[in-house]
Parts: C-alpha cells; structure tokens; sequence
C-alpha cells in the first residue's frame, strides 16, 4: 500500500472513502442493514390509559391503584446498536497484487459498515490488533467520529507484525460489556501451524459469540491461492521474515500451492461453521457489494424466521 505523505494526502484518500461508501449506504444498501440486526432489547416509554384491545399483561398495578382506573407500561424497542470493527493490521495486510491492499479493502468495507451504522444512528468502535492490541476507539456516533476510524484502519503504522487473533477476542470478550455487532476483519494469516491456530481459537470464538454477534470478514489476494508461472521467485513471509525460493514454471508447484491454499480456506470455513459465526468471503481482486448484499439478504431472512 502506498502511504501518502502528507497530511493533506491522507485527508484526500479520507474523503475518497467517504463518498465512494456513502453512495453504496444511500443506493445499494439502502434498508438492508436497518432490517438486519436488532438492538438489544426493549425501553420502558411511558404509562397511558388502557383502551379496550390492550394487553392486560401489560397493566401497571400501582398507577391503576393510585388513579382508580387501569393504565398499561408502553415500551419501544431500543434499536441502538454497537458496531465495534475489530481490524487485523499486520503486516500481511499490505499485501496486495492489484490496485488495493488487503488493508485498504478492509477500511473501505469497514468504511461502508461504519457509514451503515451511523445512518441508523447506532455506535461504532474500533479495535485494531496485530499481535497485541494496537488501538481501541471507543463506540461513539457521528461523522467526524467515523472519518476518525476510517484514518485509523488506513494510516496507524502497528508496532507488531504478527496477528493474534484470540488476544485481540479476549481483549473485546473483558472490555465490551454491552451486547455489540462484532466484525473481525482479518486475512487470516495466522502465525505458527494453521490448524493448530485454529484449534485455540474455537473455545475463544464459541464464548464471544454466545455473548455478542460475531461476524467474520476474511480478506484475501488472488496471488495467495494461485501463484503464476513467472519464474524461482523469493517470497518472504510479511510477518515472520521467512525466506522461501520456489519456481513458479514447475505446474507441480503451483498445484501442490493451489491445494494447500484451499485446504486453509475449507478449514477457515468448518472453524467458524462450528461456532455458528458468519463468514464473509472477501478478494482484493472482486467487488465486495455483492458479497455484503448477500450476507445481509441471508441474515434479514434468518432475522425474519
């Protein structure tokens, strides 16, 4: 990812988001994200009269004792809702083989997801990890705050390389107390062995989402599935610093790279499957709206059942 080099450069790139994601909240999605999640519950509103159809569940004992005459509890349902965006900002992230980094596909997906929230008058927060807590935001409302994440997912140069996902999950699992929306925006790249990896994060992943809504956002570059045949290539592992030399002209080799890679992303799916959390599905290489409006038609016919 290129980083602008001033100021006035990043306000611009900035901006660039906004528009471009405030048009896909106000003509694509339109409804759907209102539609989609619920607020936590409901509020007491006030107490009035009873009039004849009214619940008399919801009669009010003591007032009807005081005035003589029955009156119910009127409730509205609290829509408010917190959005926290919980964004990998590893190193791997600023990898990418086309016009977009994985990181800057995150922060405009995270941009459009903010934009959402905020039209609907929810909060949003930002938690961006590495392999340590890099950044929390706490939720809060308006624009100025959104255009505050956005710069942050874009711009804030993390200390770590790796990515830890289960601190970043026990982190939100002590800190957030109220119930939120919750998208962990990752390319998965995970340190060590992968299925081991896994493995840790299932108990993390079944306790956060027992208590919040867990949704998770896997970005991906086409090159990382499929490698070309251009030649001995080095490849060095953004996180690690690991070196590897291997001839992208052997058809063995990009297949045995080919199988491996979607073995990863089958288990990457069976994790998340297992622990009920929604998956998203992202490339650096392919427009994400399709996949958003898809997992929001699905979620609204889920909320509707």
């Amino acid at each position: 990812m290129s980083r602008p080099t001033t100021i006035s450069e990043m306000l611009k790139k900035v901006r660039a988001i906004e528009i471009r994601t405030n048009r896909l909240v106000n003509e694509a999605l339109a409804g759907q994200y209102h539609s989609v999640f619920r607020g936590s519950g409901i509020d007491f509103d006030e107490v009035r009269e009873y009039v004849p159809g009214d619940d008399v569940r919801s009669i009010d004992w003591k007032v009807t004792a005081r005035q003589g005459r029955p009156f119910i509890k009127k409730y509205r349902e609290d829509r408010e809702l917190t959005i926290l965006l919980a964004i990998d900002v590893s190193a791997s992230g600023n990898f990418g083989s086309g016009d977009d980094s994985k990181r800057e596909r995150a922060a405009e997906l995270a941009s459009v997801l903010a934009f959402s929230a905020i039209k609907n008058r929810d909060n949003v927060g930002l938690l961006l990890f590495s392999d340590q807590v890099e950044l929390y935001i706490p939720p809060n409302k308006g624009r100025f705050h959104v255009l505050r994440v956005i710069r942050e997912i874009l711009f804030r140069e993390p200390q770590g390389r790796g990515t830890n996902i289960k601190l970043a999950l026990e982190n939100i699992r002590r800190t957030q107390k109220r119930r939120a929306v919750i998208f962990l925006i990752s390319d998965f790249c995970l340190n060590g062995d992968f299925s081991a990896e896994l493995q840790t994060l299932k108990t993390t992943l079944n306790s956060v989402n027992r208590r919040h809504d867990l949704v998770a956002v896997s970005v991906s570059d086409p090159c990382e599935s499929k490698l070309p045949a251009v030649g001995r290539l080095t490849l060095e592992d953004a996180e690690t610093g690991e070196l590897v030399e291997i001839d992208t002209t052997s058809a063995r080799v990009r297949k045995n790279f080919e199988e491996f890679s979607t073995k990863r992303a089958a288990e990457l799916r069976r994790t998340f499957n297992s622990n009920a959390v929604d998956l998203l599905e992202l490339s650096t290489d392919q427009p994400y709206l399709p996949v958003l409006r898809q997992f929001f038609y699905t979620r609204e016919r889920r909320v509707r059942r």
